[in-house]
């Protein structure tokens, strides 16, 4: 792929965005490749594969300056393909989420899986990598995906959140990978947090965080009580949930509200809530 590409953005001192030129409705504007750090620096989420002009603005960006990692915060294809090219260049180390081993044959709406990420290191919740003039600790944050991190610049008050929150739209929670009670989980323990600002994957930066995630989780229970009406109603079909709940949403979006439907009923059939399968329809059990 080759594309004109986004200018790096200084969003603060060392803190500069570099902005994949994919957008798409599940992207925004495209994928948001951060560097942290003035003397070295961090790259996160260097974003998908075989996209020239994106390593190029990377690398641009970088300005000769040594490369300490190159951190993921999930397989998405658009967030960690570009890490082997940008590690062939800089010689620096992938380290971030751990690789998925995923078979799932299913219909996925959001971007597919990097099967080839094979990370040099793997960063477990409260682990730490630092540079000159910066540290960055792995938050664990699965929902979204299993294996998804956030990074903490814990000094600065930052959190580099990826896809899981973001201030432009809520996140696919596709199953199998994907898991509603993990994701509401994960959102309840950024609550307990004291981040000043999020500058996530895609779209905005968030600068009243702890608003936004209250918000979010407010917005997922009132999804879940509407899915608990229409299947006590007597709707069990996904489709027809899409239909109800999702008035007026582009429909090519229908597919990833549907998984995030099917995710919100996996979550209740575990509560003992719903009784049902995939593909199949949805009963109440109570």
């Amino acid at each position: 792929m080759t594309a004109t590409p986004h200018p790096p953005e200084t969003l603060e001192p060392g803190v500069v965005r570099v902005t994949a030129n994919n957008p798409s409705p599940f992207t925004k504007d495209g994928t948001q490749t951060y560097l942290v750090g003035e003397a070295d620096v961090a790259v996160i989420d260097p974003g998908p594969a075989d996209d020239t002009s994106h390593l190029s603005a990377i690398l641009t960006a970088i300005d000769g300056r040594s490369v300490r990692a190159i951190l993921c915060t999930h397989t998405h294809r658009d967030h960690s393909p570009l890490a082997r090219a940008l590690a062939a260049a800089t010689g620096a180390p992938v380290v971030g989420c751990a690789p998925l081993a995923l078979d799932d044959a299913g219909v996925r709406a959001d971007a597919a899986f990097d099967r080839d990420y094979a990370p040099d290191r793997v960063l477990a919740d409260g682990e730490a990598i630092e540079g000159a003039d910066w540290s960055l600790t792995a938050v664990a944050t699965p929902g979204h995906t299993s294996n998804h991190l956030c990074f903490a610049w814990r000094a600065r008050g930052i959190l580099f959140s990826g896809d899981h929150v973001m201030a432009w739209s809520t996140s696919i929670v596709s199953p199998p990978d994907g898991d509603m009670g993990d994701y509401m989980a994960s959102l309840e323990k950024l609550l307990g947090r004291d981040d000043r600002v999020y500058y996530p994957g895609h779209g905005d930066a968030v600068t009243s965080p702890q608003r936004l995630v209250r918000g979010m989780m407010g917005h997922r229970r009132a999804r879940e009580g509407a899915i608990l009406r229409l299947v006590r109603g007597g709707e069990g079909d996904v489709t027809a949930m899409v239909q109800a709940m999702y008035a007026g949403l582009d429909p090519r979006l229908h597919p990833a509200a549907a998984r995030s439907v099917l995710a919100h009923l996996f979550d209740l059939r575990r509560r003992a809530l719903v009784t049902g399968e995939e593909g199949g329809v949805w009963r109440s059990a109570a």
